[in-house]
């Protein structure tokens, strides 16, 4: 059984075929069963989170990840997530490998992102302004910049040296990128917006967003948080990856729904209704969109089976 690392999994999962990965799960016939979701008190701390995310495609590869998501591990300088995936047959049984979950979970959500982006955002996106300064943050830009043609990245985060900081290792990967101070601004600039935080309060306002404007909603996993306003949700068309997961626990689709800004039938599409075909996605130069990703089981089965593939052999790489 092959046993992956993060920098293993991480060499074996280049954005462009996991983009490519995750469109052609989300076009097959995967199973996906209600996730796991246990909330476990930390004495002293705010409270941790357990994922157990169990997906299949019947005769092909059964998956399972466990993931411990602790909010305060920053304050230990250790990361939020940490898990791992099981890979099996699915015409056995066997256990194929175990990958890292960390490493798996921050590159197939941003290369999720980046293909809705390629449905949802404008063909010529040049400018990307990346909320958030933690592990999603460089891969998210990363991902982004393989399906639009990005150029300039300005990241904004609450704490200036963590930004000024974040913006370094950007550059230090090839991206034009810059710290900046005004949301505001930074905001009413940018062709691709993309939250990856813990904020339980919004963000992004609404009438910051400029027409075209595609707004990547990432973080906010839990139904009282929030990244985005209720006037982005009203101005936007909306887009999620799966409706049943965004309507229970992503908080910028519960919270616009319960407050009448949003109604389930504004919801356009999901992403496997825009990777089959069955909408358009983005309609006009013009249009204001928003996805919100929480993120699901066939995404980390679609990377697992590309990293399993691509390290033992059985593609060429």
């Amino acid at each position: 059984m092959l046993v992956l690392n993060e920098v293993q999994t991480r060499d074996a999962l280049p954005f462009a075929e996991l983009i490519a990965a995750i469109e052609t799960m989300f076009r097959s016939d995967c199973v996906m069963p209600v996730r796991h979701h246990h909330e476990m008190e930390v004495p002293g701390e705010a409270d941790a989170v357990m994922l157990l995310m169990p997906a299949w495609v019947p005769g092909d590869h059964i998956g399972v990840k466990i993931l411990n998501l602790f909010p305060d591990n920053h304050l230990r300088s250790l990361s939020t997530i940490f898990g791992s995936y099981l890979l099996s047959s699915g015409k056995t049984g066997e256990m194929l490998a175990i990958v890292e979950g960390g490493e798996l979970t921050a590159r197939r959500t941003a290369a999720t992102s980046a293909l809705a982006a390629r449905y949802l955002a404008r063909e010529d996106a040049e400018v990307m302004l990346m909320v958030g300064t933690g592990r999603l943050s460089l891969n998210l830009m990363q991902a982004h910049a393989i399906t639009r043609p990005l150029k300039h990245f300005r990241i904004w985060g609450r704490h200036i040296e963590k930004t000024e900081e974040t913006a370094h290792e950007a550059r230090m990967l090839g991206l034009d990128a810059v710290a900046v101070k005004d949301l505001a601004v930074a905001t009413g600039q940018a062709d691709i917006i993309s939250c990856a935080t813990l904020s339980n309060e919004p963000l992004i306002r609404g009438e910051w967003l400029k027409p075209g404007a595609h707004l990547d909603l990432v973080g906010a996993f839990k139904p009282n948080m929030r990244e985005s306003d209720d006037e982005a949700v009203r101005r936007a068309s909306v887009f999620v990856d799966t409706r049943a997961g965004a309507m229970k626990e992503g908080g910028d689709i519960v919270l616009s729904l319960a407050s009448g800004a949003l109604s389930k039938d504004g919801i356009k599409a999901e992403l496997a209704e825009l990777a089959h075909g069955k909408h358009p996605g983005r309609t006009s130069a013009h249009e204001i969109t928003l996805f919100k990703s929480v993120g699901a089981a066939l995404e980390d089965l679609a990377g697992a089976i590309l990293a399993y593939r691509r390290v033992s052999g059985q593609v060429s790489h």
